[in-house]
């Protein structure tokens, strides 16, 4: 914040010795410059505080008359109310794209931790093994508190993950986004292979609000998957 203030005082008050012969649209270039290093920071009060301290700014040192918040010319006008959207854009276009990067890199490593799994489970590996690998898996991707296996078909009244990347209470959807997963009960991820139930995660989310996206819960099923794979191929005969 100190930045997006001083940055573009600084610069105005450095073109002075320059304003007669210095064009102030090439000035308002060079504040756009100032305010996309701002906004690369992806904080959007910083970026919208430099846009405004760059209009205020070149008001006040670059345009006629000089030294007061005042503009007699059109063009300066129009430049001013420019560099101030434009600064506004180029923050939100700074923010969105640090949203994509940081999406991507979610995506990479959720995909990591797939395959990850996956050599596990082909490299014939113990199934306990590969219960708890998941297991911590399914902590990260779902940023839960704890995770845990219970062997068998029988079901419960539990909250549930479900294969679509639903939760659901009772039958009763849920909404984990807005409201984030159930904290006064462990909720159930199925292990299933081939529609048929081999066991379940309990998921526990009690210390803090856990809000997993659609793309996190199917991740989690997705390594729930493997698990009943593994475990499907430990129970078929040998032939």
């Amino acid at each position: 914040m100190l930045a997006a203030v001083g940055r573009p005082l600084v610069v105005c008050a450095g073109l002075i010795p320059f304003r007669d012969s210095f064009d102030n649209a090439n000035a308002a270039l060079v504040l756009v410059l100032v305010i996309v290093a701002v906004a690369s920071a992806g904080i959007r009060p910083a970026g919208v505080v430099a846009a405004l301290s760059s209009a205020v700014w070149f008001d006040f040192f670059l345009t006629v008359p000089y030294n007061r918040l005042t503009i007699n010319d059109r063009n300066d006008i129009e430049t001013t109310v420019l560099l101030l959207v434009i600064g506004v854009a180029v923050t939100e276009l700074a923010i969105w794209g640090r949203r994509q990067q940081a999406r991507a890199s979610r995506q990479k490593g959720y995909l990591d931790g797939v395959l990850t799994v996956s050599g596990s489970a082909a490299e014939g590996g113990s199934t306990e093994d590969l219960i708890d690998q998941v297991s911590a898996e399914l902590v990260a991707v779902l940023r839960i508190d704890d995770s845990k296996f219970v062997a068998g078909d029988k079901g419960t009244q539990r909250p549930r993950l479900n294969h679509d990347g639903s939760v659901t209470l009772a039958g009763h959807p849920l909404k984990p986004e807005r409201d984030g997963l159930p904290t006064n009960s462990e909720i159930e991820l199925l292990v299933q292979h081939a529609g048929i139930a081999k066991g379940r995660f309990l998921l526990t989310a009690a210390t803090r609000i856990a809000r997993p996206d659609l793309e996190q819960r199917l991740v989690a099923v997705a390594l729930a998957d493997q698990v009943g794979a593994a475990l499907a191929s430990r129970e078929a005969p040998l032939s």
